[in-house]
């Protein structure tokens, strides 16, 4: 008798409790093989492609576009072929989120049950690990680290990994390209493609927007969806009752890419669900304190980069007061001091803020730090920023005066125990020796978690921020 399998959505990134469907690359009846892409998910860090556990008949799936999936909870059902290569089972390494984990709509444990369906999730090896009521032993192995991400065949390593663009149904396309392209309105296979090799870009995907060009055929004449289980979203404004004055259009979020639909509860989703549950975590467990103080930065050189001489700076003050470029393990009593200086660099987009990693800044020069701030400020931008570069920071910087605004009280995450605000440059007057100068002056606002450090710490910390800043080269 065929063999049917459940697959569960492993975590995709660092303790992410869900992931929203984007795109099913197969449909319920076809035949995926081992390793093929199954889904696409989006997740609060990036949208990445989910590959098959094993080869076989898809006959079930956990919902459609826009559902959001607990991590833990079944995603698809398969019925094993035979003939068709799989996967050994993997031994099990304990690195799981069976049980304890179920989205509305999931059946029991113990409802819709079938002899022949052998629940899996993924493990750390890529694999299956068959749920059983008495496991067999394992040999003990060394402990790896967490790849961050576990799903399909992926490998854990150090190494650091960007999305590849995938070819679905004749169409060669990043994930992010795929999820930009659904929420533009726009059909993969009618947008002409720039990229190397017939790749579709992010550009090509928005010229085809702005011009209208590749507007998705009616359904009666387009490809058959994979699944008929969740309706499609609509983000345009639903109409007034007759009884209310006309209102203006509904207004365009950010560069058009959505419209707003104003007076109803719109279920918050991928990136600014995540910045729900960290800023909550955050205001529950830190003991903020800001300190505020301005620098004369007269001195510098006309085009001085700015990003660039704060994180100089943090790292000058980290390196002199170290319990400011720490963790605090509050649950454990322990404070660690770290030699280097990872920089979590706060970056605003349309879909909610995202604080990428830049490592090791004590080691580098102006021109490496700015090539790292670019490089991860596209990764950004194209959501493909690999989970690992997402965490571990030890400091973090928020360089929010581009926009407005001169002082803050910015959040501090845990682990960390200090954040760096820059506000809106202005211009003052200083009096100098025989009468007044107009100086150009940065506002610093340092928030630090005051169970990590004390006041003294904090106000030498920015001591040593500003002094660095003030210099002229």
């Amino acid at each position: 008798m065929s063999d049917i399998k459940k697959f569960f959505l492993p975590d995709l990134g660092e303790g992410l409790p869900d992931a929203e469907i984007v795109e099913w690359l197969v449909k319920v009846g076809d035949v995926i093989r081992l390793d093929e892409p199954m889904v696409s998910m989006e997740t609060a860090k990036a949208v990445v492609e989910v590959p098959s556990p094993f080869s076989g008949k898809l006959l079930r799936i956990a919902g459609g576009p826009g559902d959001v999936i607990n991590t833990g909870s079944w995603l698809a059902e398969v019925q094993l072929d035979p003939n068709l290569p799989q996967r050994a089972e993997a031994q099990d390494t304990g690195h799981h989120h069976g049980g304890g984990h179920s989205s509305a709509g999931d059946p029991a444990p113990d409802q819709d049950a079938d002899p022949h369906t052998t629940n899996v999730i993924a493990s750390d090896e890529g694999g299956e690990i068959a749920e059983s009521d008495a496991p067999a032993p394992v040999a003990a192995k060394p402990e790896k680290a967490d790849a961050g991400t576990v799903v399909g065949a992926m490998q854990s390593s150090d190494a650091v990994r960007s999305e590849q663009a995938v070819a679905i149904g004749g169409v060669k396309a990043m994930p992010a390209v795929r999820a930009l392209a659904k929420k533009l309105g726009v059909d993969l296979s009618r947008v002409v493609p720039s990229g190397a090799d017939g790749v579709v870009t992010m550009n090509d995907v928005k010229r085809a927007a702005e011009a209208g060009t590749a507007k998705p055929l009616p359904a009666s004449a387009s490809r058959p969806t994979a699944t008929a289980t969740a309706p499609a979203r609509s983000y345009i404004a639903s109409p007034a009752p007759a009884n209310l004055p006309e209102r203006a259009p509904a207004a365009q979020a950010g560069k058009g890419d959505m419209v707003v639909k104003f007076d109803s509860d719109e279920p918050i989703r991928g990136v600014r669900r995540n910045m729900v549950r960290v800023m909550s975590e955050a205001h529950a467990q830190v003991v903020p304190t800001t300190l505020m103080d301005d620098a004369d930065i007269h001195a510098w050189p006309r085009g001085e980069d700015i990003t660039v001489r704060l994180i100089r700076s943090l790292v000058v003050a980290a390196q002199a007061v170290p319990a400011l470029n720490s963790w605090l393990n509050a649950k454990e009593g322990t404070l660690r001091r770290h030699s280097r200086v990872d920089v979590g660099i706060a970056v605003d987009t349309e879909d909610g803020l995202f604080v990428p990693a830049l490592r090791n800044c004590e080691r580098m020069d102006a021109a490496q730090v700015r090539a790292g701030i670019n490089r991860i400020r596209d990764l950004v931008k194209t959501r493909s920023i690999p989970p690992e570069e997402m965490r571990d920071f030890t400091i973090m910087l928020s360089n929010f005066g581009v926009f407005a605004g001169k002082y803050a009280t910015p959040v501090v995450t845990p682990p960390c125990v200090c954040i760096v605000g820059a506000g809106r440059l202005f211009h003052e007057l200083v009096p100098v020796l025989g009468g007044f100068e107009t100086h150009r002056i940065m506002p610093i606002s340092l928030t630090f978690d005051h169970r990590a450090c004390t006041g003294g710490e904090a106000a030498r910390f920015l001591r040593a921020l500003l002094d660095d800043l003030q210099r002229g080269h």
